[in-house]
């Protein structure tokens, strides 16, 4: 094993063990997307394909930093079915050491760390994503963060990645909607390996308040703008249907 990946697990694990606490938050949910208009560069090139997709995520908050990990079920012609995956722990440096981390928009900084997996034929691979995070004070959002990675990948040169997540609830009328989001951007490889650029975003009505105001349920869109994406020359824009439940 490599110095840097036994780095990412040493991450992972220390960050795990501060997150035993009872959770002071937390949130599970179910999505289902379908698209016509994904992209599997090394199977179909620059061919459009439908790709329907069932996600598991959990999202929590301890005293000592925070945690999300989600699962990709997809399933689309070439590839069949396919699971991906991301456990992404944080360790909050401000409840560690009791001070205020506090500067501008910045609310703290956190060791922040992702472990990302996928299980399907020809092309498992486990890599590890070891960083810094900051949590961000951005009017109108509900949470915004920003992590720098450092990724030590499984089937290709390591790399850097930034990553952005923000949500954004507002209101029509008496309709509630929630706009969220993540951006992945990462550096190129090498020649052979472009810079990606990943923005996906959901746009969700809350239909669950229709039926009780304890219903979760969120009926809207996702937004898929992958450019190169996998490193290549593919860019992929797809827009799919979506259905959201929270427990």
């Amino acid at each position: 094993m490599k110095l840097t990946q036994l780095a990412a697990l040493c991450a992972l694990a220390t960050t795990a063990t501060f997150t035993q606490a009872k959770p002071i938050w937390q949130d599970f949910s179910l999505t289902g997307l379908y698209g016509e208009n994904y992209k599997v560069p090394f199977s179909t090139q620059d061919e459009k394909i439908e790709q329907s997709t069932v996600t598991a995520e959990y999202a929590a908050g301890f005293k000592y930093g925070d945690f999300f990990a989600f699962a990709d079920r997809t399933n689309n012609d070439p590839n069949g079915n396919e699971t991906y995956f991301e456990v992404a722990p944080r360790l909050s440096l401000g409840a560690v050491t009791g001070q205020k981390l506090e500067l501008g928009p910045i609310t703290d900084i956190l060791i922040a760390t992702t472990w990302e997996g996928n299980s399907a034929k020809g092309s498992d691979f486990n890599n590890y994503l070891y960083g810094v995070g900051f949590n961000l004070a951005i009017p109108y959002t509900n949470y915004a963060t920003i992590n720098f990675y450092k990724a030590d990948n499984d089937l290709q040169k390591d790399d850097y990645q930034m990553t952005i997540t923000y949500a954004v609830p507002f209101k029509i009328g008496s309709e509630e909607f929630l706009a969220d989001a993540f951006l992945d951007w990462s550096t190129a490889e090498g020649p052979d390996h472009k810079s990606e650029l990943n923005w996906t975003s959901q746009y969700k009505w809350n239909v669950g308040k229709h039926i009780s105001p304890e219903t979760k349920l969120y009926l809207g869109i996702e937004h898929s703008v992958w450019n190169n994406k996998f490193g290549t020359n593919i860019d992929q824009h797809d827009v799919s249907a979506l259905v959201k439940y929270h427990f």
